[in-house]
């Protein structure tokens, strides 16, 4: 790992002032492209961003760090909503009772994420920020399309753990099981500028597919933090489930993970449905075709089998993760007669 300079902001806007350049655009452009001026990015928890250096896939001349910026570790769960700021860690966001009780697959994702350890230092915003963890990305001697190469290596070679959707020009998967849960409550992200203004995007737009940026997961700007994910009030007749799928119960990535909100009538008729696939594409993937499955009928278990089937439509499994398909139909199907309230 290089040497770099330390500054620790005080304020969002210094902060957003000192970010000249993004994560992912510092790893594609050349240090000498981007000037010495230009390496400068910033740290929340600093899991990520250190892993990366230390594996010497970035070299900034300067590390921001947030972690003296005022008002980014509140969890506002008044007025009917959630806003969570962007420092705020895993531990303390899957503990908070408000959203244990209002948002359970929030708390689910977040307290099965990486160890406890991490879980006390790993910040919201890191982790929903959080670069991919291919192994050809994460490997120095593969100078691949995320990097700025020419060339996929996973579509070929080693490829069990990543996507089956949308995979044909880069298969890494969302590393985020928190943006997975995020995503299908219809949560925003909050991003501020140097000067102040204040961007709010919907996650599910603000996650960029492979179709839209080789090297980019997300629409983050330089000159721009994200100083908060804001979740918006659910109506009483919401019910929620969250499960996920390793090859054990410990700090793994998940295998596949899925979450499942539904509007439920009070004749128990689904009026509207959320069903977001993690680990299974480059950006949290929804599945629509299963989501209009659900929507107008009444959830039984044929329903919930036939809307777990319809997930997987557009699935394009490589040559060894094909086992994701019965995975994800198993934990969609029953995620959604989790979510149902029994009689």
């Amino acid at each position: 790992m290089d040497r770099f300079a330390w500054v620790g902001a005080r304020t969002v806007s210094e902060a957003a002032a000192a970010a000249s350049t993004t994560v992912a655009d510092a790893m594609v452009v050349s240090s000498e492209a981007m000037g010495t001026a230009g390496r400068t990015v910033v740290k929340a928890g600093g899991i990520d961003l250190l892993d990366l250096m230390k594996e010497n896939l970035l070299a900034p001349k300067t590390v921001v760090s947030l972690a003296g910026v005022v008002g980014l570790v509140a969890i506002d769960d008044g007025g009917g909503g959630l806003r969570i700021g962007s420092m705020v860690t895993l531990a303390r966001l899957a503990e908070h009772p408000g959203v244990q009780r209002r948002y359970p697959i929030l708390s689910e994702a977040v307290n099965g994420s990486a160890s406890p350890q991490i879980r006390h230092v790993a910040t919201l915003g890191g982790n929903v920020l959080q670069r991919p963890r291919c192994w050809y990305f994460r490997a120095a001697e593969y100078h691949c399309l995320r990097k700025g190469g020419g060339h996929c290596y996973a579509i070929s070679g080693e490829n069990r753990y990543h996507a089956i959707f949308d995979n044909r020009q880069c298969a890494i998967v969302h590393p985020s099981t928190a943006a997975t849960a995020l995503v299908a409550l219809d949560a925003s992200a909050e991003l501020t500028s140097a000067d102040g203004t204040v961007r709010r995007v919907l996650l599910e737009d603000f996650f960029v597919p492979p179709g839209t940026d080789l090297q980019r997961e997300n629409d983050l700007k330089p000159h721009e933090i994200m100083t908060a994910i804001v979740v918006p009030p659910l109506a009483p007749s919401v019910r929620m489930a969250h499960l996920k799928q390793g090859e054990k119960d410990s700090f793994d990535w998940p295998l596949a993970d899925v979450a499942v909100v539904l509007d439920l009538g009070p004749d128990g008729v689904c009026r509207r449905a959320a069903i977001v696939l993690g680990a299974a594409a480059p950006v949290p993937h929804r599945a629509r075709a299963a989501e209009a499955a659900l929507t107008g009928r009444r959830i039984a278990e044929d329903l919930a089998k036939e809307a777990a089937h319809a997930a997987l439509d557009g699935a394009t499994p490589l040559a060894e993760n094909a086992y994701k398909l019965p995975l994800f139909e198993t934990l969609v199907r029953r995620a959604i007669l989790k979510a149902v309230p029994r009689s």
